[in-house]
């Protein structure tokens, strides 16, 4: 069973649609219960990072994802929360991955950064997991005014004026700044690389 947490950030509705799609057995969830009986977890989200934070922790949430060894995916929100910090306001995020979340210039483009943009791999990456089938350059659709930076667990970049974080992956903790349910059949393969890489190919559906 896949858990997809709800924080009351998360664009629930096209995730657990995408599920639908895929025939993968899901629960949207709060409770730490179902996290624990849970193979592997969807983190989604869109809004802002201090009342993100807020419920997480209210929930208790925060401290089960910093030491959870299930693999867990952060979409949008959801994989910037996964970063140290972030100039959106006064909050420390999860501090999993390291950096700290910035916001793009809006002297030099507009923001949000919204619609379809190139994902490309950073060179050696091409076969990670999530990216069975992907080639580099593959369009997903963003939507996002902060941007985490390029760094050593950066799997793949897109490009916003300059270059930015589009993947990122630190032992069993992954994010991606882009939708990807809501990337059409690019996005409906990353999920399905997520749901084998969870079951290790062998996975239990909802039909």
């Amino acid at each position: 069973m896949i858990a997809i947490i709800d924080y009351k950030a998360g664009n629930l509705a096209s995730v657990s649609n995408s599920m639908d799609r895929l025939m993968a057995s899901y629960r949207i969830t709060n409770r730490m219960s179902d996290l624990d009986e849970a193979d592997g977890i969807i983190f989604p989200g869109v809004g802002h990072a201090v009342p993100a934070m807020r419920e997480l922790r209210h929930d208790g949430l925060d401290t089960w994802m910093q030491s959870t060894r299930k693999p867990l995916l952060g979409i949008c929100l959801g994989m910037q929360l996964l970063y140290e910090s972030t100039t959106e306001g006064p909050t420390e995020t999860l501090g999993i991955l390291p950096g700290r979340l910035e916001k793009f210039d809006t002297a030099q483009q507009k923001v949000p950064h919204m619609g379809w943009n190139t994902v490309e791999v950073q060179p050696g990456l091409e076969a990670h997991p999530l990216l069975r089938n992907i080639p580099s350059g593959t369009h997903f659709y963003h939507v996002h005014s902060y941007f985490a930076p390029v760094t050593g667990h950066t799997v793949a970049t897109a490009t916003y004026s300059h270059p930015f974080c589009a993947i990122a992956s630190r032992d069993n903790f992954m994010g991606v700044q882009f939708h990807p349910e809501k990337s059409g059949k690019a996005g409906e393969q990353f999920l399905r690389n997520f749901l084998d890489l969870v079951y290790g190919g062998m996975r239990t559906t909802t039909a």
